[in-house]
């Protein structure tokens, strides 16, 4: 097999039985990103968050990207606006609630959008384009930033009456959207036919999460669901691996992950894609990966 072709575990035939053209009702892509250039430092993670969603773009799929407003973005100069529409909704989490914050730009020259998840409990303004990440600077809050960031894309998509075909997760912020789209929002609408990738890549976080992560995790899940975490404390390798578990497919992303994540990204039995450097065969890659998830018939 060649580098970077999509190593499918199991024949198309038995995920997807049924054949048929790409429709407008099965070409939309949801990219769940941790970064994307130029709204942040050009960095390998955050040149694929761009580059590979404008890349699905040029190919005829119907694409809408999310990211954290990090306090380090400058919405003067990238043209953020606030959706009143969307914005309003309160995210529970420990008995409290905070105020979910949709802003939007548009991605030139491609015009593709990108949707920020703001809040002020979790996202600093105004601090400097140089400022760390908040999730460096305020690494003691992940463990409730991400479970915020995850919920504010699920429940924005579904305010959106967006129902995407295939969700595509990218940095380990995500970690939690295979886990909340395949468990939690199982028949919504909105989620209940689509296929989840997960991206694995290298970048993650010294430690562990707070002793407290899983007890907030909990509520809406059955007991079971959460045995990939293990009783914790929680680290990044273990997010990566209840990612893994209820996503359809399995992307790797750089050429740096550690051999044990992909040991267990092809001990799933799911569609395993490799890491391939040449951004054109990635995303050619990418785009049979999808496919096949959807039951699409080849291109000529």
């Amino acid at each position: 097999m060649e580098r970077g072709a999509a190593s499918i575990a199991k024949p198309i035939d038995t995920l997807c039985p049924s054949l048929q053209p790409l429709t407008m009702k099965n070409n939309k892509i949801l990219y769940i990103s941790q970064e994307i250039t130029p709204y942040l430092a050009e960095t390998p993670m955050a040149s694929l968050g761009k580059q590979l969603p404008v890349s699905m773009q040029e190919r005829g799929f119907e694409v809408r990207t999310f990211m954290p407003k990090y306090g380090c973005i400058n919405e003067r100069r990238n043209q953020l606006h606030e959706v009143i529409r969307l914005s309003g909704m309160n995210i529970i989490i420990d008995d409290t609630d905070h105020p979910l914050i949709i802003k939007v730009a548009t991605l030139q020259p491609s015009r593709m959008q990108v949707y920020f998840i703001d809040s002020d409990d979790y996202f600093t303004t105004s601090s400097g384009a140089s400022a760390p990440l908040e999730t460096v600077s305020m690494a003691e809050e992940n463990h409730e930033r991400m479970i915020f960031f995850v919920r504010g894309v699920v429940e924005t998509v579904k305010k959106l009456r967006w129902e995407p075909a295939v969700v595509q997760c990218m940095g380990w912020i995500t970690a939690l959207a295979p886990l909340f789209m395949k468990r939690m929002m199982v028949d919504d609408p909105s989620f209940a036919e689509a296929k989840v990738v997960y991206t694995l890549r290298s970048e993650g976080f010294e430690g562990t999460l707070d002793e407290s992560f899983l007890s907030l995790l909990a509520p809406g899940f059955a007991p079971g669901d959460l045995a990939a975490l293990g009783e914790g404390p929680v680290g990044v390798d273990d997010l990566h691996r209840i990612a893994m578990t209820y996503a359809d497919a399995i992307v790797q992303g750089d050429e740096n992950v550690s051999p044990e994540l992909i040991e267990f990204a092809k001990s799933t039995g799911k569609p395993f894609m490799p890491y391939n450097a040449d951004l054109q065969s990635f995303a050619d890659s990418t785009n049979e990966l999808y496919r096949g998830l959807l039951g699409v018939a080849d291109e000529d």
